[in-house]
């Protein structure tokens, strides 16, 4: 769509972005995009990519399971800013609480 993340106050989305097109047609009001950056992440995606399939039998989801790598390189993360900040305070909250026990 022409205005993805219009609205969007929670949650993570992973998109497709072959073509690099996807910043023009996202809310950037709301929302910041960020790659895939840990290995831990990068297996979560491929696995729900993994059950698209399975439950679809998609043959483009299994051709991007097929060359993964590539695949990677074009997902976004899309994040609405107040969720990452309330995620970074309940980082630095744990770890402060871990630093007293």
């Amino acid at each position: 769509g022409r205005n993805f993340a219009a609205g969007m106050s929670g949650g993570i989305a992973y998109v497709l972005d072959r073509d690099g097109s996807f910043p023009d047609r996202c809310n950037m009001g709301m929302v910041g995009l960020e790659r895939v950056e840990t290995e831990e992440e990068s297996r979560m995606v491929r696995g729900l990519v993994e059950q698209h399939v399975a439950h679809t039998q998609s043959l483009i989801g299994q051709g991007c399971l097929d060359q993964w790598d590539d695949t990677l390189s074009h997902i976004v993360k899309v994040m609405p800013l107040d969720y990452k900040r309330v995620l970074e305070e309940q980082e630095l909250e744990d770890a402060a609480l871990n630093q007293v026990a």
